[in-house]
């Protein structure tokens, strides 16, 4: 029965997110879901419900315009990897000319 109301819980918030909601339906929404989180008890949906009370504005901006920062952080990744293929950069001017002839 735990982990069946643990499942429940984790596919409830994942639908939350993948539903086309305003901002004003998505609080009232995340509000029931800290009600259930905080009955159940677990640990584990306490420490992600705090995250997301931290962070909640940015959250909750994700369904006005239904975008996330993926993109930059996948990009920043590349430019980490590059950098560490040559380790380091010496010459900047250099680093930034190569970069921009491949990835631009």
């Amino acid at each position: 029965p735990e982990i069946e109301q643990a499942y429940k819980l984790s596919q409830e918030l994942r639908l939350f997110f993948n539903t086309k909601t305003g901002k004003g339906i998505a609080l009232t929404k995340l509000a029931q879901w800290y009600d259930k989180v905080e009955k159940s008890g677990f640990k584990s949906f306490a420490t992600i419900m705090n995250t997301i009370r931290i962070n909640y504005e940015g959250i909750v901006n994700y369904f006005e315009h239904r975008s996330t920062n993926a993109a930059a952080e996948s990009f920043n990744a590349k430019i980490k990897a590059f950098r560490s293929q040559f380790r380091g950069v010496k010459n900047v001017a250099f680093f930034l000319f190569r970069l921009t002839k491949i990835y631009a």
